[in-house]
Parts: structure tokens; sequence; C-alpha cells
């Protein structure tokens, strides 16, 4: 089976629909899918929910999707970095699910695992508990969060072999392997693709059975978020 796709568009092609759930990589600005992304706002689908740790920045990331309206809903935990979608928000044109940053992790993971709920310490007693099941072990209390999955992932890794199996870099390593298990399909932006079996088995941070197209990005944008320089 090649899963080795010659662009971003091509790899999205029969993939994306008005209405989908996608869940996205990337830790801030470091390890996002940015063709992917911009593939995805080239194809004009809208009414997307986007499950992001982060909202990226205007002009950039998820800030792409953000401008063209098509997002119409947003499950994040960090969401400061962006004007628009401040604006959208305080408007009430954008739904967003805020989720602290431990918990989304756990429920992207919990979801790629088939598991459909836990309970977690995070929010109890607070506005992220409103609504949910709390319920009280060794005389501590917890709040019951439903996991979650997507109908596709876009992710970001540095090296591929031709199986799908990926290694991250550093902070891209954030996200990007839940996202991908949560996904129904999952398509992924590299840096580097080499032979299968080329990587060392040990090594692997996600297994290529989750993988089911690459592009190849050789030269990815790598903004830097907040550039602090000595005076």
């Amino acid at each position: 089976m090649n899963k080795i796709y010659p662009s971003a568009a091509h790899a999205l092609e029969g993939l994306v629909e008005d209405g989908m759930t996608i869940a996205v990589g990337g830790f801030g600005l470091c390890g996002i899918p940015e063709q992917l992304i911009a593939a995805l706002r080239d194809s004009g689908k809208k009414d997307l929910t986007a499950i992001s740790n982060n909202a990226g920045v205007d002009g950039f990331g998820l800030g792409l999707l953000l401008e063209t309206r098509q997002i119409s809903k947003m499950i994040s935990s960090y969401v400061g970095e962006n004007k628009e979608f401040e604006r959208q928000y305080l408007a009430g044109e954008l739904a967003l699910e805020f989720t602290p940053q431990g918990t989304l992790a756990e429920k992207l993971r919990a979801g790629g695992a088939g598991i459909p709920a836990f309970y977690t310490k995070t929010g109890y007693g607070t506005l992220v508990a409103e609504g949910k099941e709390t319920r009280q072990f060794n005389g501590e209390w917890y709040v019951m969060e439903q996991s979650l999955t997507a109908d596709l992932a876009l992710v970001k890794a540095w090296k591929a072999d031709k199986a799908g199996n990926l290694l991250f870099r550093k902070t891209a390593r954030n996200f990007n392997p839940l996202a991908a298990m949560a996904g129904e399909v999952c398509v992924v932006e590299v840096e580097e693709i080499v032979e299968t079996g080329e990587l060392d088995p040990d090594q692997i941070h996600l297994p290529g059975i989750y993988v089911h197209r690459i592009v190849h990005n050789p030269s990815p944008e790598k903004r830097i978020e907040k550039r602090t320089v000595r005076s």
C-alpha cells in the first residue's frame, strides 16, 4: 500500500467534507502541519470543528482557517495568541469548548485507545465541571471527561518510513501522536522519508498502523512564536 502522496492537496483528496471534526497536532507553532492546513483552507470546506491545543496565530496555522471562517467550533486549551479568534469568540461567531491542557491530551489519548471516558481532578469546582458528572474516590472529588475522536487527523512529524512509522522531534511530540491516534483517518506531513526498515524499531514514537497518508515537506517554515533576545 503506497501511503506517499505528491502534495498536501492530493493527500486530502476525498477525505474532507463540510461539518467534519478534525484533530490537528502541534504545540504553539511548533510541529504544526502547515502545508496540510493550507490545503484544507484551499479545499473551501466549512463548518469544521477543530481539536487543537492552540488556535494558531493571525495569518498562520489554524489562523488561516479562522480568517476564512471555515472553523465553526474550537476544542482547545490555549487560544491567547490569535486576535481574529478573540474577535470571533467575543462576537458570538465561534463556539469554544475550553479544555485544560492535560485533560485535552488525555481526551485524545483515550479516544485513540477506545476508552469512552475517564475521571480527573482537574477542573472540579470550576466552570470546567459544569454539567458534567462528578464522583468521589478515596475522599477526593473527580470530574468525568468524555474522550475525543475525530473524522480526520492532520499531524506533523520529523521522519517517516514508507510504512508510516513516525519519529517526532522535541516539542513537536506534544499532541501530534495523540491527534494521530484519535483520528479515524490520519494524514501526516513529514520532513524526511526513509525506506521501511531504516528506523530503529525501539525509537519509533508512533507505529504506521495509525497513518494512512504521507506528504513530504522538506523545508517547513518553523516560525518563532515569540522571539526573546538579550538586551
